[in-house]
């Protein structure tokens, strides 16, 4: 259980609004193609795959299975993770530790743009006896917790709009963007209210996509690349699925996969261990909120962060550089996939523009979405 895990490579297609010249198979092999010719393998090469993936958003049952082909995975073990993309990398990570695979390529990707009513599709996650016969928006579960996040913490909804703000015009140094953008706050609190106080632009927009990540044990992982990046800590947590009985307000499974994450990594101080932060702002107020779940900051105090200009690529707790889902879009199951994908790019200087000075540990969140309380953290850093 000792065996070190390295990220090798990270392919990927997107991330864009729409992708009507694209199939999401066509996706997948692009992606794919991309990780394992940066690799330096074949897909024969590869032990096992994992595809996380959410029959629903396909609108078809055991979506996985037609990925496969894409991946080149013939004759090989694929099994799929029904969840977010971090938890199909800690799920690697163990299968590499254990011993049964010493190569292991994850992939989850997103067509959004050809979901007609996401909103129908969030419903089938609601009590069905005492929720969904609502007949309301998911987005409601979003704003009961919003609403008692601002009133526990004493945060404003400028505060919250200020992240989108943030996160918007930070998309716009990230060329694989798709929703970069100069906004002010005013524009964020003034659009169509959708369940208060959540409004139109205090959520995330959706984006087509696809990642594929090749990882490997610590040997393998060394012959392959020069600088790969390691999985130093895993976690993940989910809490209530009733709404009747969940901590409104607090992340509470943020808490515990971090805490999970930080004692595997060693991580006592995050604010001063960890380097830079991607993590979840499929809402205005989830980044501010998971800041605290992940204890970067004390309860309350990450709207003080962005006052002071902590949370930008300048600050001391850069957070979402790469523009987060607000700026790059929400990619479905595959989200967790890109708040990687910009810890690897930072962590092996490829990321341009925006690359940040002497990174040396990053930490990935993301979160399953309304109305599940699921959440996944990944540390990573580089030698």
């Amino acid at each position: 259980m000792n065996r070190k895990v390295g990220i090798v490579s990270m392919g990927y297609h997107g991330f864009s609004p729409v992708s009507p010249d694209l199939s999401f198979r066509e996706l997948v092999y692009a992606a794919a193609s991309k990780a394992y010719s940066k690799a330096g393998i074949t897909p024969g090469d590869v032990d096992m795959f994992i595809c996380a993936a959410e029959d629903f958003c396909e609108g078809y049952s055991i979506s996985d299975e037609y990925c496969n082909d894409q991946l080149g995975a013939v004759l090989k073990p694929v099994h799929t993770v029904t969840g977010e993309y971090l938890q199909a990398i800690a799920n690697a990570a163990m299968i590499i530790q254990s011993g049964l695979g010493r190569i292991v390529v994850v992939e989850s990707h997103s067509k959004a743009s050809n979901i007609k009513n996401m909103d129908a599709i969030h419903s089938f996650g609601m009590d069905p006896v005492f929720n969904r016969s609502l007949r309301v928006t998911p987005h409601f579960a979003a704003g009961l917790e919003m609403s008692r996040y601002l009133s526990e913490t004493k945060t404003s909804e400028e505060h919250c709009a200020r992240i989108v703000v943030k996160n918007r015009a930070n998309a716009l140094s990230n060329p694989s963007a798709g929703h970069g953008a100069i906004l002010s706050a005013s524009d964020v609190l003034a659009s169509d209210p959708v369940a208060w106080p959540v409004s139109r632009l205090s959520i995330a927009p959706r984006s087509d996509g696809c990642i594929v990540t090749v990882l490997a044990e610590e040997s393998v992982a060394r012959s392959l690349a020069s600088d790969p990046v390691w999985i130093l800590g895993t976690g993940w947590a989910t809490e209530s699925s009733t709404l009747e009985n969940r901590a409104w307000g607090e992340p509470v499974s943020v808490d515990i996969a971090a805490q999970m994450a930080y004692k595997e990594a060693g991580i006592t101080v995050p604010s001063q261990q960890i380097d830079l932060f991607e993590i979840d702002d499929s809402y205005s107020f989830k980044e501010l909120q998971t800041l605290e779940g992940l204890r970067v900051v004390g309860r309350g105090q990450a709207a003080h962060a962005l006052d002071e200009g902590r949370l930008g690529p300048e600050g001391d707790i850069p957070t979402n550089v790469s523009g987060g889902s607000q700026g790059v879009g929400h990619l479905l199951e595959a989200t967790g996939g890109q708040k990687l994908l910009e810890l690897f790019l930072q962590l092996t200087y490829q990321a341009g523009e925006r690359q940040l000075p002497d990174v040396q540990v990053g930490l990935a969140q993301a979160w399953r979405g309304v109305p599940t309380t699921t959440s996944a953290v990944i540390i990573v850093g580089n030698e």
